[in-house]
This record gives structure tokens, C-alpha cells and sequence, in this order.
């Protein structure tokens, strides 16, 4: 599942000190993987074409460490750890590609008509996190696996509301199309961080959205063991945080970005012990 800390690549985990020991290095080299995508994607001066080249090659070494093969030196850092983890652990292939297929479509593609077009974008940029790492737990009943989707794709969401500030001067519009016809909100005024009532409104329903979605997969938490269920409890109070953080600031998503930091901590860490398995108390 993605990390509480909603920095860089937001919607990946860092092996904290609640990862199980021996899941830590794949942990850490599927990090790294889609990190340094990210990277590409985004970070830098390079016009889009150069990036869509980059992560094509970037593409080029994932199937040749995949195949047993040598990687370029380019990224030699993170693919000989990936080629361990892909052989160790058997990593399914299009869960990673399909992390790289989101990175692409950022770059082609800068708005969404509908909340459907939207969650298929999740599906690749943050679903295969948690299938992955459902796949690292040894668990892969359909359940489990929907109820990962669910919480990946809400935290996809968050992400999306949380950072509009971030998103409009990149010419990212995240907020569908007809969410925005219903307020009466143009694209435009997204992108020019516009803030007012209807804007606010706005946000405000697609939060209800991702809390909503949040809800459907947090009682994933009970069933996960360990150490793994304890850091889930964190991930999904973190995402719910920044929800409630964005519902305390009416929604001015358009004027600040909300973060979590060290003074929320007591606050995850009483909400991650006393989640319940109704479902109405699992997800504050």
C-alpha cells in the first residue's frame, strides 16, 4: 500500500521499520523502480517527447532485467536490485509495466472526462502497489485484492486533491469533467487556481469520494498479518488524515496544500489501534 508520508513518489511505501525484515530489499527496489519513473516523468527540464524516450528505455531495462538479461548502465542501480526481486519473489511483470503505462498517459494526457476514465488511470498508477505488495504478503484472494484496489485508489484520489496547487502549474486537470460541469467549474479554472464557493464545493464532493472508496478497503487491515496490517492501519489513517485536514480548511485545496508532519502522529497512531471491524468505525 502506499506510505502515510505523501512526499515524492506519493503513492509508494518505504520499507519503514514495520515492514517484515525479509521483505524489506524488494520492497525497497520496487521503490526505487517507480520512484526513479517518476523522476523521469516529471522532475527536470526535459520537453515531454525526451521523456517519453527515457521511460521507454526505462521500459527497454525492466523486460531485460526481467528476462534475466543485462540492463543498460543508465539505471544500474535500480534494476540489479529489481532483477533480484522480479526472480526471488516472482514480481508479476504487468503490474510493473503498468506503473509505467501511468507514467506515460501524465505525459499525453492532461484531463479526464469521467470518474470511470479516472479510476482506469488508478488502476495503473497506484493499484499495482498494493497488488504487489499483496503478492510479496503471499496473499491473493479476490477480496483482498479489491479491497486493495479500493484503498490504493483513494489514496490516488487524495493525492489528486491534495496537490491542485502542484498539479494546475504542471497543466494537470485530475477533477472529471462532469464533476466539474456539475459545480459549474471549467478545467481552466483549475488550472488557474481559481478558488471560490463552487470550487470548494467541488472538492468537497470529490473528498466525500475518496473517503468513500477509503471505507470500501480499509477493513483490508484486519486481514492482513503482522507487522504488514499495522503499517496498512497507518497508510489508510494518513489518507483519511489529509482528507480531514482538507475538510478543515473548506476545501481550499486551490490556495494550500495540506501535509501531514510530526505533530499528527499521536493522532494516526490512536486511529490505527482502534480501528474496528465494523465497517462504519474502520475508516475515520
Amino acid at each position: 500500500m502506499p506510505a502515510v508520508s505523501i512526499e515524492h513518489y506519493e503513492n509508494f511505501p518505504v520499507a519503514s521499520w514495520l515492514s517484515p525484515p525479509a521483505l524489506r530489499p524488494p520492497i525497497v527496489a520496487i521503490y526505487h523502480f517507480a520512484r526513479t519513473a517518476d523522476d523521469l516523468a516529471d522532475e527536470g527540464d526535459a520537453d515531454a517527447a525526451q521523456r517519453l524516450r527515457d521511460l521507454a528505455d526505462y521500459r527497454a531495462d525492466l523486460r531485460a532485467a526481467a528476462a534475466g538479461r543485462t540492463p543498460s548502465a543508465r539505471w544500474a542501480p535500480v534494476f540489479g536490485p529489481l532483477a533480484r526481486a522480479i526472480d526471488t519473489h516472482r514480481l508479476p511483470l504487468p503490474l510493473l509495466e503498468d506503473l509505467l503505462d501511468a507514467f506515460e498517459q501524465d505525459l499525453v494526457k492532461t484531463d479526464y472526462a469521467t470518474r470511470e476514465e479516472l479510476l482506469d488511470y488508478c488502476r495503473r498508477s497506484a493499484n499495482p502497489v498494493g497488488r504487489l505488495l499483496l503478492h510479496l504478503y503471499g496473499i491473493a484472494d479476490a477480496a483482498s485484492l479489491r479491497q486493495s484496489d479500493a484503498i490504493c485508489s483513494a489514496l490516488q484520489l487524495i493525492n489528486f486533491w491534495q496537490d491542485m496547487t502542484v498539479d494546475g502549474p504542471r497543466g494537470r486537470v485530475y477533477a472529471p469533467e462532469t464533476d466539474r460541469r456539475r459545480h459549474g467549474i471549467e478545467g481552466s479554472d483549475l488550472l488557474a487556481l481559481r478558488d471560490g464557493p463552487a470550487a470548494r464545493a467541488l472538492i468537497a464532493e470529490l473528498c466525500g469520494w475518496a473517503r468513500a472508496l477509503m471505507s470500501e478497503g480499509a477493513p483490508l487491515v484486519h486481514r492482513i498479518p503482522g507487522r504488514a496490517g499495522w503499517e496498512l492501519r497507518l497508510v489508510v489513517q494518513g489518507g483519511l488524515r489529509i482528507l480531514d485536514k482538507l475538510d478543515a480548511m473548506h476545501h481550499a485545496a486551490l490556495l494550500r496544500r495540506p501535509t501531514l508532519g510530526a505533530l499528527d502522529a499521536p493522532a494516526l497512531l490512536w486511529r490505527a489501534l482502534t480501528m474496528t471491524t465494523r465497517r462504519e468505525g474502520t475508516a475515520r
